[in-house]
C-alpha cells in the first residue's frame, strides 16, 4: 500500500501537467499564451491583495502591542483553568482567525519551552493543523474578487474555528493524559 501512495505522490503533479499540455495540444489552444495570461491575472490579483494584507497586518500589530491579547487572557484564565486547558495555548487559539505565521511563530516557541511531546506541544500542534486563518482567508480572498456581503461566511468560519479549538483541546487531554 505504501508503495502505491508513494509512486501516485510521485508521479501526480508531473502526470497533471502532461495532461494539461496534452489536452491543450488536441484542442489546439496555445498553452504558453494561456499560461501567461494567468500568470499575469495571478500578479494583478496580488497587487489588489496588498492594502487588505497591509491592513489585517497592521490591526494585528496594535492588538498585541496595545495590551489585548493579555486583557483577554486575564479574562479567560478562570475558565481555561476550569477545564484544565493549558493557558498556554490560549494566545494560540485567539491569534489563529487572524493570522497563520504568527501562529506557527507560537506553536514553534510552545515546541521550543515545552517539547513536542508535553501536552502544550501536542495541543498547539493539534490546533495548528485543525483550524485555518478564517479572518485573514475572509480579507485577503473576498477583497480580492470584490465580495462586500460576507453573509455568513465569517460567522460561520469562527465558529469552525471555535470547534476546531475545543475539539483538538479535548482529544488531547484524552488521548495523552
Amino acid at each position: 500500500m505504501f508503495e502505491v501512495v508513494n509512486f501516485i505522490s510521485k508521479w501526480a503533479v508531473p502526470a497533471m501537467i502532461t495532461i494539461t499540455l496534452l489536452y491543450g495540444y488536441f484542442k489546439k489552444i496555445n498553452v504558453f499564451d494561456v499560461f501567461i495570461e494567468g500568470a499575469k491575472e495571478g500578479f494583478e490579483t496580488s497587487v489588489k491583495l496588498i492594502p487588505s494584507l497591509v491592513a489585517m497586518l497592521s490591526a494585528l500589530g496594535i492588538f498585541r502591542a496595545s495590551g489585548g491579547m493579555d486583557f483577554i487572557l486575564e479574562i479567560i484564565e478562570p475558565v481555561m483553568d476550569t477545564f484544565n486547558i493549558p493557558t498556554e495555548v490560549v494566545p494560540l487559539a485567539l491569534m489563529r482567525p487572524i493570522s497563520g505565521s504568527s501562529t506557527f511563530a507560537m506553536t514553534t516557541e510552545l515546541i521550543h519551552s515545552h517539547g513536542p511531546d508535553s501536552l502544550v506541544g501536542r495541543i498547539a500542534s493539534t490546533m495548528q493543523g485543525s483550524t485555518d486563518t478564517t479572518l485573514f482567508v475572509l480579507t485577503v480572498y473576498f477583497g480580492a474578487v470584490g465580495i462586500k456581503k460576507t453573509r455568513h461566511a465569517m460567522g460561520v468560519g469562527l465558529v469552525g474555528d471555535f470547534v476546531g479549538f475545543i475539539v483538538s483541546v479535548f482529544i488531547c487531554l484524552a488521548v495523552f493524559t
